[in-house]
């Protein structure tokens, strides 16, 4: 579900979702979405994939910027 209500979101999210289990060398990271950030900045718009069913945590993190082939 993506809230349109907002016209300024740009065509891709601002973060990605994640479900995380476990903790050290044992921590499973595993995208479950993405969010878009409010054009005031003060909240997100969320489009889940999948609802996780075992315990652990929900992390919120930037996209980072695909490299370019130069590298950049």
């Amino acid at each position: 579900m993506t809230d349109t209500s907002n016209t300024q979101n740009p065509k891709r999210p601002s973060h990605t979702l994640y479900h995380v289990t476990g903790e050290g060398d044992d921590t499973i990271w595993k995208s479950i979405g993405a969010a878009w950030e409010h054009q005031d900045g003060k909240g997100f718009n969320l489009d889940l994939a999948m609802i996780p069913m075992k315990p652990g945590r929900l992390v919120v993190r930037a996209v980072k910027p695909k490299e370019t082939k130069e590298g950049h």
